[in-house]
């Protein structure tokens, strides 16, 4: 009987660490999907001041980086 009992405590245990693990998953891609909105934004902002001429081609460097960091957020969802 008592064997029984353990099994079940550790059962729940794991049940308990597999569901926080199953939280703090959802809360990253929900942290980096909230992410790619921003740098989304960002990259709409960098095209049109560059279309607007506000931004010369000696700064396309910070689009870059915006683009880079967008695919390593999507890179991580695979």
């Amino acid at each position: 009987m008592k064997n029984t009992n353990e099994y079940s405590c550790f059962g729940d245990k794991e049940n308990l660490l597999l569901q926080h693990e199953i939280e703090t998953m959802e809360s990253i891609v929900e942290s980096k999907s909230k992410y790619r909105k921003i740098i989304h934004a960002g990259i709409a902002r960098w095209v049109k001041d560059f279309q607007e001429g506000r931004i010369e081609i000696k700064t396309v460097d910070d689009l870059k980086k915006l683009i880079e960091i967008d695919l390593e957020l999507q890179r991580d969802n695979l």
